[in-house]
């Protein structure tokens, strides 16, 4: 299988993956083992007009999944059925009460909980999907790199989206009902590992000061500018490549026995620069 090449971590690495990124996963694409997958999923997709029989399908339940960032649910056959029958038209369907918003992606895209039924079949359906599965099987090749390049990646496309869809009542829910997004943040922000166990509302109002006070914007509509999205991510990236060092014992640079010993205030002083120098 294709590995990509990242030579180093952090923040350079995520510049050379910017710089090279569109030639290495072209080169992922053409491995055989994703083109079988694709064939497989493009020549039987259409025949599928029902949840159940697409969870006895493996192959093609693993491209479904994977096209929405769920390869991790594969094993919760009913779980995901259900999940798929119900589909989104009724508020109250069981993807419509999940936190996590690709589950509502998921039963949305296929529809056979929804008045239309499945759409298995419509022309452009099954492309639609390869799509997004070739792009997240990319980003996950990446993470067995480099998982916080991955979560970058996803990050980037999935908070603009995010942003772009929810009401400001709900986005900081969304964003932490997703464990991808929530990490970014959360490590952008230099919040606590604790934080997670604290009352989901308190959760969001934690969010959103900090984003004011690191920002000078606390609200959802923050993410809709690309331009902010790659603030966070740097600070994101920046912050988990000196926790990465701390946390492995390894050499130290000047920069990080600095973070160590500073205080708040510097600390944070040096992450904005280290974070300005894009």
């Amino acid at each position: 299988m294709f590995t990509p090449a990242i030579p180093m971590g952090g923040l350079a690495g995520w510049r050379f993956l910017e710089r090279t990124g569109e030639s290495q996963r072209a080169a992922f694409e053409r491995g055989p083992q994703l083109a079988r997958e694709v064939e497989y999923f493009k020549a039987n997709i259409g025949k599928v007009t029902s949840a159940e029989a697409l969870v006895k399908d493996r192959r093609l339940l693993a491209v479904a999944l994977g096209a929405f960032g769920l390869e991790g649910e594969i094993d919760k056959r009913f779980f995901v059925r259900k999940v798929l029958e119900e589909g989104t038209d009724d508020p109250r369907s069981f993807a419509n009460r999940l936190s996590e918003r690709a589950f509502r992606r998921l039963a949305e895209s296929f529809g056979f909980g929804n008045e239309g039924g499945a759409r298995t079949a419509e022309p452009g359906f099954a492309d639609k999907i390869v799509a997004k599965y070739k792009a997240r099987a990319f980003e996950a090749a990446v993470g067995q790199v480099d998982e916080s390049l991955r979560l970058a990646m996803n990050f980037r496309r999935e908070i603009a989206v995010l942003a772009a869809e929810a009401k400001e009542g709900s986005g900081w829910f969304a964003v932490l009902g997703s464990k991808p997004l929530r990490e970014v943040v959360q490590t952008a922000l230099g919040l606590p590992k604790e934080f997670a166990r604290i009352d989901v509302d308190r959760q969001r109002d934690m969010i959103r000061g900090r984003m004011r006070s690191v920002f000078g914007d606390g609200s959802i509509d923050f993410f809709k500018d690309p331009a902010n999205v790659e603030r966070v991510v740097t600070r994101y990236l920046a912050r988990a490549q000196i926790e990465a060092s701390l946390a492995g014992g390894g050499p130290t640079s000047p920069a990080l026995m600095l973070l160590q010993a500073g205080s708040q205030g510097g600390s944070e002083g040096l992450l904005n620069l280290i974070a300005s120098r894009r």
